[in-house]
């Protein structure tokens, strides 16, 4: 019932979701990490790719002059969506697209960024030419992936919590997608079957994951997120008693007021 297909349904109530739980718990740190690093950057045109909710997007708006034009794309339009509803300090350009086979010419972006989505990707290794494709000669792709799901402890307090619920069939969909592409050496052999000739530059970086209760991060990952998707599988039902059962274990490691937790990702830097 784990299956990859489902990891890719951001869909229905997922946008919504994400944007107000998920966005905050989780990706505000390192939308504004990419964003600073991209910053000081000569730049005339930007791609970002699984651009989500806008989260990245909106920071790349807001610290880009606005001579730097924004193409935002998403493999879901509902994210994009939510992303065009929730809106940006200056306007940028939203664009339904594949990171496996990108609709735009050859050398036509300073830079591509790309925040948490590249672990989605079926072939990796071809959605790095894409990237490179589009690139002009000396360009700089800029990505994150999150680290191991042990680094990462609201989704591994999650995670273990589904597997008391369902024992003998849990979702996997934490470990699989989300945290299961942290491995640098892979990621270095991958840049380089995409055309990558450079040394990628890499750097993890831990933050904290802070929420005023442990529903909001219960909430986060088994309503905002394809986690969602595989819970119901289980049976439609299902979804608000893992919510509770999540919420319960967060509790009982963190205390049942405000919570804190720590995060961790690698963001890696390579030019063309």
């Amino acid at each position: 019932m784990n299956s990859p297909d489902i990891d890719k349904n951001f869909t229905d109530a997922i946008p919504r979701l994400y944007e107000e739980y998920l966005v905050p718990l989780i990706f505000e740190p390192y939308a504004v990490d990419l964003a600073n690093r991209i910053a000081s950057r000569p730049l005339s045109r930007v791609l970002e790719i699984a651009a989500g909710t806008g989260v990245v997007t909106r920071h790349l708006a807001s610290v880009l002059p606005e001579s730097v034009s924004i193409v935002a794309t998403d493999l879901n339009q509902p994210m994009l969506d939510r992303a065009a509803e929730v809106g940006t300090k200056r306007p940028v350009a939203w664009r339904q697209a594949n990171a496996m086979q990108l609709p735009f010419e050859d050398s036509v972006f300073d830079a591509v960024v790309c925040q948490f989505g590249v672990m989605f990707f079926p072939d990796k290794p071809k959605a790095f030419s894409e990237m490179r494709r589009v690139l002009r000669p000396g360009g700089v792709l800029i990505f994150n992936v999150w680290d191991r799901i042990e680094e990462n402890e609201f989704a591994h307090v999650v995670s273990a919590a589904l597997e008391s619920l369902f024992p003998k069939d849990p979702p996997r969909f934490m470990a699989r997608t989300p945290h299961g592409y942290h491995d640098l050496a892979t990621i270095a052999q991958d840049l380089k079957a995409g055309g990558f000739s450079s040394s990628p530059h890499m750097s993890t970086v831990a933050a904290r994951s802070q929420a005023t209760s442990p529903r909001i991060p219960a909430i986060a990952y088994c309503q905002g997120t394809p986690l969602r998707s595989e819970i119901e599988a289980r049976g439609k039902s299902r979804l608000d008693e893992a919510t509770d059962i999540a919420a319960g274990a967060i509790a009982r490691r963190f205390g049942p007021g405000p919570v804190d937790g720590k995060i961790q990702a690698h963001v890696i830097t390579i030019e063309c």
